[in-house]
């Protein structure tokens, strides 16, 4: 069974992972890198991102980084990072839906969208890396501090408080908090009015915009 799912509605792709926690590792990162590259070949197009049921994605994949992965980890990590730098500087508007539980690696991946829709009843959005003892890379550490601001560093990475949606609009995480039935489709009004926005000035801005994070993936 595919690990993503890769649909079309007008001009917006939904892309849905569909693989229990939707957690990262080479075959799921390959599958939502040739969706990805599907989209980018379309012409006047958006995306969106989501999961199913009671996760958007837990982020990495430890059961296998900590056993057949183990060597691979270096390049793994290398793998999250392109990932990352290509969603925040992807050619067209992205918006996360996140419908469930987001963590870690996962909370990267949603904060490397332009839009983030979060449900209001149930899921939490967390970095546990501070009590996992897992360090974040350069690359991580750029897209982090492109999208937390004010207390939202100190109050959310140094702690690893799961915040609920509402306390994660607060901290200027998620753009809008709406009950579950409602989160695909706001992210879907969250891009849809700029399906025709010329991609070429809208990577070039992206790029100028999150230069740091293009700086990190190159020199890391």
């Amino acid at each position: 069974m595919s690990k993503v799912k890769l649909r079309r509605e007008g001009g917006v792709y939904i892309l849905t992972m569909q693989y229990g926690e939707n957690r990262f590792n080479p075959s799921s990162l390959g599958e939502i890198n040739a969706a990805l590259d599907e989209v980018e070949r379309s012409e006047q197009a958006v995306l969106v991102t989501t999961g199913e049921e009671k996760f958007y994605t837990l982020g990495v994949d430890l059961e296998w980084m900590t056993g057949e992965g183990i060597d691979e980890i270096p390049e793994y990590i290398k793998e999250l990072d392109k990932l990352y730098a290509r969603l925040i500087t992807f050619p067209m508007a992205t918006a996360a839906a996140i419908n469930g539980h987001t963590f870690g690696a996962g909370s990267l991946f949603a904060l490397s969208h332009d839009y983030r829709v979060m449900r209001n009843d149930q899921g939490y959005f967390c970095f546990p890396e501070v009590d996992i003892r897992i360090p974040f890379s350069p690359v991580m550490r750029e897209v982090l501090m492109s999208r937390l601001q004010g207390p939202a560093f100190r109050d959310v990475v140094l702690t690893g408080t799961r915040l609920k949606g509402e306390e994660a609009k607060k901290l200027g995480i998620v753009d809008h908090v709406v009950p579950e039935s409602e989160v695909l489709d706001r992210a879907i009004a969250c891009v849809s009015p700029l399906v025709d926005k010329d991609r070429t000035m809208t990577g070039d801005l992206k790029c100028m915009w999150y230069r740091r994070v293009l700086d990190a993936l190159a020199e890391d």
